[in-house]
């Protein structure tokens, strides 16, 4: 029986991107995503149609929440790597339905895990996320700081599925390593973040919402930036040292840009002005982002390091030929 990295949330921006690769480096993929409606279903099923051309993807339509097709699938394919990017998205969108949040980060995350430990799998690696750190003042936000207290739904999930999987890895020596993601982007993004809505935004001459006035950082990390590091974390022997199981990695720019020049530099490869509309502070929002990866760049020997001038270029390259925009 061929030999299974199982890809959830296929269908997702970072989903579709890690797939992509694992498929390009002839790697046998079995990719589930449920394709719901949370944003444009159109922009998930073009991505799906670009992974089901490859002869060594296996795609199944469901939610990591159906426990019954889950076993099925542990079942019938051979797998050996889980890497689990299904999750609802969103901090906003939290505050408006917490329900979709327990049910896809909670209950399918418990679901993935009791599968993990039945099947013995070699090792599960899952998207957390730099919400987790919540207002933290310390800044550049390490893995050794303390992570008590999220201020949105969204992130209490996350926090959740990194202290599920400890009790997993501690109990069943499962070994998991979860990915504190820092605001990725690039082509194929999500319609919901910035660079997506503000560019959507510019090129139709809508005002764009700014939060805070535009104080705010945020560790902008480019897509093939993650994707790499995922990439030679699923190449890396899994955590096994003595009793721990169990690792958290940070993956960010390790460079904070301010979003007032985020949107300058958007304005600049679209050719366009924004009209700006400036808003408080958000609820669930931080001020600033900013990732220590010192210890993600000793185990993997690579640093994140495309410059936002650089991945704005390459996302509006994209974004144009997507929307058949001149």
């Amino acid at each position: 029986m061929v030999s299974h990295i199982f890809v959830t949330g296929c269908a997702g921006f970072i989903g579709f991107h890690l797939s992509k690769r694992l498929l390009d480096e002839g790697v046998h993929v079995l990719g589930i995503d449920n394709i719901n409606n949370y944003y444009d279903m159109s922009l998930k099923n073009d991505r799906l149609n670009i992974l089901t051309k490859y002869r060594n993807f296996c795609f199944i339509r469901g939610s990591i929440e159906n426990l019954e097709l889950l076993e099925s699938l542990f079942d019938q394919y051979d797998i050996n790597i889980v890497v689990n990017l299904a999750a609802q998205a969103g901090v906003r969108y939290s505050l408006e339905n917490p329900h979709a949040y327990i049910q896809s980060n909670l209950v399918g995350f418990a679901n993935i895990l009791d599968c993990c430990k039945k099947h013995q799998i070699k090792h599960l690696i899952y998207a957390s996320s730099s919400s987790v750190y919540g207002d933290n003042k310390q800044i550049p936000f390490s893995v050794g700081d303390r992570v008590d207290h999220p201020i949105s739904l969204y992130a209490a999930t996350k926090k959740a599925n990194e202290l599920m999987a400890y009790t997993y890895s501690h109990l069943y020596n499962l070994p998991t390593t979860g990915l504190r993601l820092f605001t990725v982007y690039g082509p194929w993004g999500r319609p919901d973040m910035a660079a997506f809505k503000f560019a959507n935004a510019i090129l139709r001459q809508q005002p764009i919402e700014v939060y805070n006035h535009g104080n705010m950082k945020r560790d902008f990390t480019y897509i093939d930036d993650v994707i790499e590091s995922i990439f030679r974390l699923i190449q890396k022997d899994p955590p096994t040292e003595s009793f721990a199981f169990y690792k958290i990695y940070n993956i960010g720019n390790h460079q904070p840009v301010q979003l007032n020049y985020f949107i300058q530099v958007l304005e600049e490869q679209l050719g366009k002005k924004a009209v700006v509309k400036l808003l408080p502070l958000q609820p669930g929002d931080v001020l600033e982002t900013y990732a220590d990866i010192e210890e993600l760049v000793n185990d993997i020997n690579f640093k994140p390091k495309t410059p936002i001038e650089e991945g704005i270029s390459k996302f509006v390259s994209w974004f144009k030929q997507y929307n058949k925009t001149p």
